[in-house]
């Protein structure tokens, strides 16, 4: 089908989706961001933290659109377009819709397979298959390492997609979160799938999601989804629906802490949420509380919490202000237990109180105080400056 065809079905499918889906129903450079043989892209910091050991900093991109759904590019230059461009990691994720339209087709889910094995060098770039299932209403979510896609046909709604995932053993993340209405039937939580859901975007293209429908009542998606008891990771992706995959700078990719750039590597580190959203290319974002890398479990109920973190993008940002804000649990908005100041290519010690009594899980935000928040929460909060990372929760387990 023509690019033309495909993206001019999209306004008439819309009414088919709402009839069909109503809710419920091994080595790596040094330095730079950059893999290949001849590099385009080569600033960014080490790959090496400054507070851990036993791991490396791959930088993903795991959410892009090819002509298989609604995207403009041909998926055979997608893989090498984000290699060339210094992804160690990629994922194609066309949409799986309705009876493929404007979506994937089984041959297509084929044909991106192959396009991803042939792609796929371990140890020096990992290509990924994927798909995101995608409702006009309840919201879009990617899934990964799975054998097939389902589509708004063989799951309707929430319940059915977290029991296909269960199944099938993927991995998956809620995409762009509060843009669709229903926002995942308010972020409803599901046990089974705990394990398995290990995303939620916070940069999507240039956008960030933390206020995202606060100004009209709803509360911050990262508020609504951590308290509803989901642990999911924070990831940034470029959602890229036109040709220039990897490119564009400011907008969101994934920072992951792995023992290899595999398959098997880049899972491991996904299901253990040891990984950082950002919109800039080339940073390096490590921190540890009481020890305890991003993605993990603080066994305690009450008491101070040593930070540490690392926090790096090489020559050209040496020396840049900074804020850390420790984000903590709120109603609509997250609060923010404290704003540290700190600066690019140092690491940052320091130590907050936390107490489970006011929320389980604590997040780190990195901002650049001298840009505004394009999107802003309530009048005065500290995070009404731009974003430019964070990492993974941790979660007080005691």
């Amino acid at each position: 089908m023509t690019e033309l065809s495909r993206r001019s079905l999209l306004v008439g499918s819309g009414a088919l989706l709402m009839l069909a889906s109503t809710p419920g129903s091994a080595e790596a450079t040094t330095t730079g961001v950059a893999t290949s043989a001849a590099p385009i892209r080569a600033t960014g910091a080490a790959r090496a933290s400054a507070i851990s050991q036993g791991t490396t900093l791959f930088h993903a991109d795991l959410h892009n659109h090819t002509l298989m759904s609604d995207g403009d590019g041909d998926p055979a230059k997608a893989y090498e377009s984000m290699r060339s461009a210094g992804l160690d990691v990629a994922a194609l994720t066309d949409h799986a819709t309705l009876l493929s339209i404007n979506g994937l087709s089984r041959s297509e889910w084929t044909r991106t397979g192959q396009l991803a094995d042939a792609a796929d060098n371990p140890g020096i770039y990992t290509a990924l298959r994927g798909f995101e299932w995608s409702h006009p209403l309840l919201g879009h979510v990617n899934v990964w390492y799975t054998g097939a896609f389902t589509d708004l046909g063989g799951s309707p709604g929430m319940a059915r997609l977290y029991d296909w995932i269960s199944r099938t053993g993927g991995i998956s993340g809620f995409n762009h979160p509060g843009r669709e209405i229903l926002r995942f039937n308010d972020f409803a939580y599901n046990a089974a799938l705990r394990e398995q859901m290990v995303g939620l975007e916070m940069f999507n293209r240039g956008d960030d999601y933390l206020f995202d429908g606060w100004s009209s009542g709803q509360s911050s998606p990262l508020n609504a989804c951590l308290n509803a008891g989901w642990r999911t990771g924070l990831t940034g992706v470029t959602d890229e629906h036109g040709t220039e995959w990897g490119y564009p700078e400011g907008k969101g990719r994934t920072g992951v802490w792995a023992v290899e750039n595999t398959r098997n590597g880049v899972l491991a580190a996904m299901r253990e949420r040891r990984f950082f959203a950002t919109r800039v290319s080339g940073l390096r974002v490590d921190a540890t509380a009481s020890g305890v890398r991003m993605g993990g479990s603080l066994p305690f109920a009450k008491g101070d919490v040593r930070f540490v973190v690392d926090l790096d993008r090489g020559p050209e940002w040496v020396g840049k202000p900074l804020h850390l804000q420790v984000l903590r649990p709120g109603s609509r908005a997250p609060e923010v237990a404290d704003v540290v100041e700190t600066e690019a290519g140092r690491v940052t010690e320091f130590t907050v109180p936390l107490d489970a009594a006011d929320g389980s899980w604590v997040v780190l935000r990195i901002a650049d105080p001298s840009q505004a928040n394009a999107s802003p929460g309530p009048s005065g909060h500290p995070c009404n400056d731009w974003g430019v990372a964070y990492t993974s929760p941790w979660w007080l387990t005691a």
